[in-house]
């Protein structure tokens, strides 16, 4: 850290909780909200409010000057505190700080009456209190209010309780200046309501290094299943999207409102083709760190937004001199291929009437050579391998006229010259948007890749995290929307230039995309259930983790 940084006693006394959560947030800067944090927003919205609280016109006594969001700063020390309410009288002054839990009711099994102070929330006081009296002000205590109980507790703020903050603070300090993550915890109950717990993978990452996990490093459901959030895809030309108060409004050419979402529940926006979006909406959805893709009308990415918080140094240092190392990208790139020929294979097995054992059998045997190939060059020669017999089987998995068409021009991309090509393409270009998300929501940076090679204005790790997802998600959506008659020879336009959707087409494809992406697969090494969106930010997270030396080994979701 530059010695000119002042560390807020916030994220200080975040080290005494968890000195992992402290690196993710201090270090990385990563702060995720959930249905925790936002609560505790709600509890702080009115105290938040800077400046002097009023006095009550109907009392005759005299009341301490209540200040709220108070800044105090001690350049000796390189510490900065937002005091939530500070009580002032005089020369004496009693810092109070709202939390919207509850106080400490027992220690080591024994109950506490009255409850006690959490240690977080005794460090921050104890600083807050440390930074009043450098400030002139005598502070002998210092109040907690605990919202859920609606409990005040007050803290004799003693000489030893100095000593301990400033251990902590030391101990912060000391911790920020390594290069390694804190290890995570071990199957530890602050972790369930974590906000970071996604990203930090506790549980994950003790599971998958541990060579015999007993029963009871078996990962906790703690990732929600499945997000709640909007993914809203703009695709109409001339339609603008806009904000209004705390929702996003799209309105369609004449100017007409066609939708709006609370901006609270927006996960994704994307833009197909040329709508417009106001500057106003830009500012409220980086605001939020809401991910937005500029999209040609055949669905190549041209630009994603990047808000400022989605930049670690840690993580990017690592992703760097990690992967310009040869081994390293073939690790990587031997898992990834390995999962995606399996994943091919189980796809063919599943939807061919009578797949031809011989050929099964061979790309069975890809997949076992490139699991030990020994260079990049070798692998990709399975992949292809792989690849050739799969795309010869893929049409007879069509129970109508695309498959002969299919199968008439094989796997073509520029420009798709039939229906499922066109189907193929853009779900392939939609799963590169997806993938580029989870991997700037895991910190890393797209155009540094491993099997891919990287080149000017290419995803190359987004193609590369998307390898295994290739036939569970752009497949299968090509398949069963075929098969189904939910996409049909009127949702295709047929020119010397190509086969492209219809305005109707590249709705109904759309429709089908948004359903695949929400269905839910058990991952198969930490045998939870997780929709393909969550999943596939959830190997992106897992791909830093192996980056930054925290997991050992690397494996990706293979369906049975």
């Amino acid at each position: 850290m530059n010695d000119e940084y002042l560390w807020p006693v916030r994220n200080v006394a975040e080290y005494a909780y968890c000195p992992r959560l402290f690196y993710l947030m201090e270090v990385e800067g990563i702060h995720l909200p959930n249905e925790e944090t936002e609560a505790g927003k709600l509890v702080h919205k009115r105290v938040d409010k800077a400046g002097v609280a009023p006095d009550d016109p109907d009392e005759d006594t005299e009341r301490p000057i209540s200040v709220r969001s108070l800044v105090l700063t001690s350049e000796e020390r390189k510490l900065t505190a937002t005091l939530d309410l500070a009580e002032i009288e005089g020369k004496r002054a009693c810092p109070v700080e709202y939390r919207k839990g509850k106080p400490c009711h027992y220690q080591e099994g024994i109950a506490l009456e009255p409850p006690v102070p959490w240690p977080t929330d005794r460090v921050q006081l104890s600083l807050q209190t440390l930074l009043l009296r450098e400030a002139g002000y005598e502070a002998p205590t210092g109040l907690l209010y605990y919202a859920a109980e609606k409990r005040k507790l007050s803290l004799q703020i003693s000489d030893e309780l100095i000593a301990e903050a400033l251990q902590t603070l030391e101990a912060a300090q000391n911790c920020a200046a390594q290069k390694q993550r804190p290890a995570p915890l071990l199957n530890d109950a602050k972790c369930q309501g974590c906000s970071l717990q996604p990203y930090c993978l506790p549980d994950e990452i003790n599971y998958l290094n541990a060579a015999d996990p007993p029963e009871e490093l078996t990962p906790r459901r703690m990732w929600p299943p499945r997000d709640d959030g909007i993914h809203i895809i703009v695709q109409s030309p001339r339609t603008r999207a806009g904000v209004r108060a705390a929702e996003i409004v799209i309105y369609d050419p004449e100017g007409k409102e066609s939708m709006r979402a609370p901006l609270h529940s927006v996960e994704s926006l994307s833009l197909l083709g040329v709508p417009q979006l106001t500057t106003q909406a830009m500012h409220r959805l980086a605001e939020r760190h809401i991910p937005v893709a500029w999209l040609s009308a055949a669905g190549r990415m041209i630009a994603m937004s990047d808000p400022l918080d989605s930049v670690s140094a840690q993580v990017l240092r690592a992703q760097i001199v990690r992967l310009e190392d040869e081994q390293t990208q073939l690790e990587l790139a031997r898992a990834l291929i390995t999962a995606k020929l399996s994943n091919q294979r189980t796809l063919l097995m599943r939807n061919h009437e009578n797949p031809p054992a011989q050929d099964l059998r061979e790309i069975l045997r890809c997949v076992e050579k490139a699991a030990t190939a020994e260079s990049l060059d070798v692998l990709r020669g399975y992949e292809g391998q792989g690849a050739a017999l799969y795309f010869k089987l893929l049409p007879e998995c069509f129970n109508n006229s695309f498959g002969p068409q299919f199968a008439q021009y094989g796997r073509k991309r520029r420009p798709a010259p039939d229906p499922v090509n066109c189907c193929l393409s853009m779900g392939y270009t939609m799963l590169v948007h997806e993938c580029t998300t989870a991997l700037r929501l895991a910190r890393l940076y797209p155009a540094v890749g491993a099997l891919h090679v990287s080149r000017p204005g290419r995803p190359s790790l987004s193609l590369d995290l998307m390898e295994p997802f290739r036939p569970l998600i752009a497949d299968s959506i090509a398949l069963s929307a075929f098969n189904r008659n939910e996409l049909r020879e009127g949702h295709f336009f047929h020119s010397s230039a190509g086969c492209v959707f219809t305005d109707h087409g590249r709705k109904a494809f759309f429709e089908a995309y948004g359903r695949r992406m929400e269905t839910m697969i058990t991952h198969s090494s930490l045998e939870y259930r997780l929709s393909y969106r969550r999943m596939i930010r959830l190997h992106a997270r897992m791909i830093a983790a192996w980056l930054c030396g925290e997991l050992n080994t690397l494996s990706f979701l293979v369906t049975r």
